[in-house]
């Protein structure tokens, strides 16, 4: 007997299911990749325009970190508030954060960071809406009661300075605690202010990266 052609036709037209995985499987990645892309774009773009295409002369006073420091997950950096209930590192993203880092017991060059830090967000303007003070304290002492009023829209946040060691670093000779610290709304550590920083300088570097994200970037988290 004959076998029927368009048997033969439709048979033959079957994909092997291995095959249609594979597929599946590139385009889903391939997806991924463009949703990626489109996420990051922006960001990648202002940090292009403001260090790349710029007039000559132009300088900034803090040190572009490259590549910037994602930051950690919550295993790697373990983060209390005062009370020690925890809070997760994630919670910090969505707002450019301005974070020293400084003990409990905060003693005169502390406080001076602090001031300074305070100093910076409030001459932002209408910007600084954009930006949240950080101040992570590496150690277990209680923070004076005399700072507490200065704090009061500020987050202060507990971490232990071995765990905050591996995401943010200091400049050669320098400790921790020398430096303020700036991370992006992702939550990425991106540029390092140095020590006996120049308010001027700092608060210039400040108000041209919130203009060249600002196509992106909104205030308050989303």
């Amino acid at each position: 007997m004959a076998t029927d052609p368009m048997i033969q036709l439709s048979v033959h037209s079957l994909p092997a299911a291995d095959q249609a995985l594979t597929q599946r499987t590139r385009v889903g990645r391939i997806k991924m990749l463009l949703v990626w892309a489109v996420c990051a774009a922006p960001v990648v773009a202002s940090y292009f325009m403001y260090y790349v295409v710029r007039p000559e002369g132009r300088t900034n006073h803090g040190a572009l970190i490259q590549p910037t420091r994602a930051m950690p997950e919550p295993a790697a950096l373990p983060l209390r508030n005062l009370q020690g209930s925890p809070v997760l590192p994630a919670s910090l993203k969505g707002q450019w954060l301005l974070v020293s880092v400084a003990e409990g017991a905060c003693e005169a060059a502390c406080e001076k960071t602090l001031y300074l830090q305070r100093q910076l967000r409030e001459s932002l303007g209408r910007d600084k809406d954009r930006v949240d003070r950080v101040w992570l304290v590496s150690d277990g002492a209680p923070v004076r009661e005399a700072l507490l009023p200065a704090l009061q829209q500020a987050t202060v946040l507990r971490a232990p300075q071995a765990d905050l060691a591996r995401w943010l670093e200091p400049e050669s000779g320098r400790q921790l605690a020398d430096h303020l610290y700036l991370v992006d709304p992702r939550g990425d550590w991106m540029m390092r202010f140095p020590a006996n920083v120049d308010f001027t300088k700092a608060k210039r570097d400040l108000t041209r990266l919130l203009k060249a994200s600002e196509a992106w970037d909104e205030a308050g988290r989303q």
